[in-house]
């Protein structure tokens, strides 16, 4: 049997370090920026990584919003299912959302854009987790982002869960 001769000329390509251990890439890329070696710095790779470092942030208020809807959405009409579970729920996303925008300023002019998306999960959600039609829920987000927001906003009748969770 004979083997495929390879041309001199061009070169193999290895895979790159980025390709095979990223975690060694970042760590290298780190190395090369501290000590200003600009000309070994992956370039390219780096720009993607730091646009995706954007996205991931967007993509976590969405979620945490999603989790925050569709527990509203829960809490509103299934209100004989309340639990602390879901009171939980609801505190933590606030919370976490609240730290998000803290940390992330610039992602408050996004929120109403975040939410028209994050609604729509927010309903699968409640869906997959009730035994709700997908018909009953609104079709248009029906709360305001500032009730979303509140930490004192619980839709729907009055709860004893939330009174005695403040004492």
């Amino acid at each position: 049997m004979r083997v495929p001769e390879t041309n001199p000329k061009i070169p193999m390509l290895s895979p790159s370090l980025y390709e095979t251990d990223f975690y060694a890439w970042t760590q290298e890329q780190v190395t090369l920026l501290r000590n200003e070696q600009w000309s070994q710095i992956d370039l390219q790779n780096l720009i993607e990584e730091i646009q995706s470092l954007g996205k991931q942030q967007r993509q976590e208020l969405r979620n945490r919003l999603s989790v925050l809807i569709g527990h509203l959405l829960k809490w509103q009409y299934q209100s004989q299912y309340r639990s602390r579970s879901w009171l939980a729920t609801l505190r933590i996303q606030r919370l976490d959302i609240a730290e998000l925008l803290e940390e992330n300023p610039s992602l408050k002019p996004y929120l109403e854009e975040g939410l028209r998306k994050a609604y729509l999960k927010g309903v699968e959600l409640a869906v997959g987790e009730t035994d709700l039609p997908k018909r009953i829920f609104p079709v248009e987000f029906p709360y305001s982002l500032s009730e979303i927001l509140n930490y004192d906003f619980y839709p729907g009748e009055p709860s004893k869960l939330v009174d005695e969770s403040e004492q």
